[in-house]
């Protein structure tokens, strides 16, 4: 009797171990699998665009030289023109302009978040902060249609379709990144600094000027550079109020255009494998190159933490 219930036992724990052991492999051929298929998908996205990119130098015979400093812009013409300085330049600048106005509102939000408000703050700015993040981008673009491109034509001058709606429309989009990145920053820093500066004598703000934020510094940068990564890619809400032009804008109240927005635009439009599309590959591969960039000094700023 004892002999079959020590044989039955042994059986019991050899299935559970069985069991343990496939449930492991499962899980570890999940995470495999799922992470080879990233690193498959960015490679292929990457190979494809650089390949249909590139056909606009060495297929379509478009040269260099004027699809990177030209501002013509006339695929349709007898005489077609590739320019694309115009749409470059837009990108670059909704992107930049952007990041310079949200730096400072994202960072200054952080650190009334995590540093001066009481609780009740918190409990009520990160719901706020949430709720931004998610709004999707065409319902940003819709309000800065019907209430700002108006008030800017009725209070600042010009059609209202321009850079300067462009970017504010971008500004409140990637605001609530920048904002919940710098708090992680903030957050992150261990809270012997703030406790050994106050015994210091410091003030709060002696130690979040002198202490807290030269600490923090790669955090910080580094949630500027993902909005900015944010800000390059947008296109809808973009394409809802910057106009559209093939212009290079001479102030902030003149109507342009972006890659994104040239893309969306122009893709549907087009013949597959003909000059005028092979350049808005080209354009996209640019984005491409730009987050690559960007995702790089991402990984340097993140080093330098680790340092």
């Amino acid at each position: 009797m004892q002999t079959n219930l020590r044989a039955s036992e042994r059986i019991v724990r050899k299935s559970r171990k069985l069991s343990l052991k496939n449930s492991e492999r499962n899980g570890k051929m999940i995470v495999y699998t799922a992470a080879f298929l990233t690193v498959v998908a960015t490679l292929a996205v990457t190979i494809f665009l650089t390949q249909r990119g590139l056909q606009s130098f060495y297929i379509s015979d478009i040269s260099p030289l004027e699809f990177f400093a030209s501002t013509n812009w006339d695929p349709a013409g007898d005489n077609p023109t590739y320019g694309a300085l115009v749409f470059i330049f837009g990108s670059l600048a909704v992107t930049l302009v952007s990041a310079i106005i949200v730096a400072p509102l994202g960072i200054g939000t952080a650190i009334f978040m995590t540093e001066i408000a009481p609780s009740w703050g918190k409990r009520v700015l990160q719901p706020v902060i949430e709720i931004l993040v998610g709004i999707p981008s065409v319902i940003y673009g819709y309000i800065g249609l019907t209430v700002l491109v108006p008030f800017i034509r009725e209070q600042v001058g010009g059609s209202g379709y321009s850079l300067m709606a462009s970017i504010v429309v971008v500004s409140v989009m990637i605001l609530p990144t920048v904002t919940t990145l710098s708090a992680d920053a903030l957050n992150r820093l261990p809270d012997g600094l703030r406790s050994s500066s106050y015994a210091l004598g410091a003030t709060r703000w002696q130690t979040i000027r002198r202490v807290l934020l030269p600490a923090a510094i790669p955090g910080l940068l580094t949630a500027v550079i993902l909005g900015m990564a944010r800000a390059i890619g947008e296109a809808l809400a973009i394409q809802m109020v910057i106009g559209n032009t093939e212009l290079l804008p001479g102030s902030l109240l003149d109507p342009t255009a972006t890659m994104t927005t040239i893309i969306t635009l122009n893709m549907g439009h087009t013949t597959f494998g003909s000059a005028e599309n092979n350049v808005l590959w080209t354009l996209g591969l640019i984005l491409l190159a730009i987050s690559y960039l960007l995702v790089m000094a991402v990984r340097f700023l993140g080093a330098r933490r680790k340092m």
